[in-house]
């Protein structure tokens, strides 16, 4: 069962009034979704900041809403945070239903260990962190797993070969690169210095062979 949230409208709305309400341990919100009319309401901040750690989802968290006796589940679909201190600022909290998928964006966490990138002494360095997915609230998952173990040093992971969970879709390209094996700078340049004095070694080598003598001299001139 979804935890509850409990909160309230009638908050005057502009820059100065949603500070005082942040400094009395309060956080400006706006409730939307489901065709109904948005409402300005207010939360708790720790409140609400102790639900969304209460559940593996994080802030994909199902809650639930209950504005003044109005109960709605709801998922925090944007928050704002101050550009400096990085506190959160404002809330967005978006009504949901089983029966209606919802898009959401949910992090992508590499596992796995490519055996062959490492032998080559490559990484594994990941390009695309979050993904927008589509599915109902109850199958909203914490995180997309993409396994990098099949990796090759000369092939990249591409959205198609990571398996979403199963009622998750997503409408971006399969294309997309998620992860790809690179060399780092200093290896490479390493690996270049080897190959270098290898060349080198086999081109003095070669230079300083002498050539093969007659094993008798030509003393046919002495009779």
């Amino acid at each position: 069962m979804p935890t509850v949230v409990k909160a309230t409208t009638g908050r005057q709305q502009g820059s100065r009034p949603s500070q005082r309400l942040r400094e009395e341990g309060q956080l400006p919100g706006v409730l939307y979704g489901l065709g109904q009319e948005p409402i300005v309401v207010q939360v708790t901040y720790t409140e609400l900041r102790d639900a969304m750690k209460s559940s593996d989802q994080g802030l994909n968290t199902v809650i639930t809403l209950d504005v003044e006796g109005v109960q709605s589940d709801v998922i925090l679909k944007d928050i704002q945070r101050d550009p400096i201190r990085r506190t959160v600022t404002h809330a967005d909290f978006l009504r949901v239903d089983e029966g209606t998928k919802v898009t959401i964006t949910v992090p992508i966490v590499l596992s796995g260990h490519s055996e062959e990138v490492a032998d080559a002494g490559a990484i594994v360095e990941q390009k695309m962190f979050q993904l927008k997915v589509l599915c109902s609230p109850s199958a909203i998952p914490k995180q997309i797993d993409a396994d990098i173990s099949s990796m090759t040093i000369d092939q990249r992971l591409a959205l198609a070969h990571v398996n979403l969970p199963e009622g998750v879709t997503t409408k971006v390209g399969g294309n997309i690169t998620v992860a790809a094996p690179v060399v780092p700078r200093g290896a490479k340049a390493l690996d270049d210095e080897i190959a270098a004095a290898e060349a080198l070694a086999a081109e003095e080598s070669a230079e300083g062979a002498a050539p093969a003598a007659d094993a008798e001299g030509d003393d046919s001139g002495d009779e």
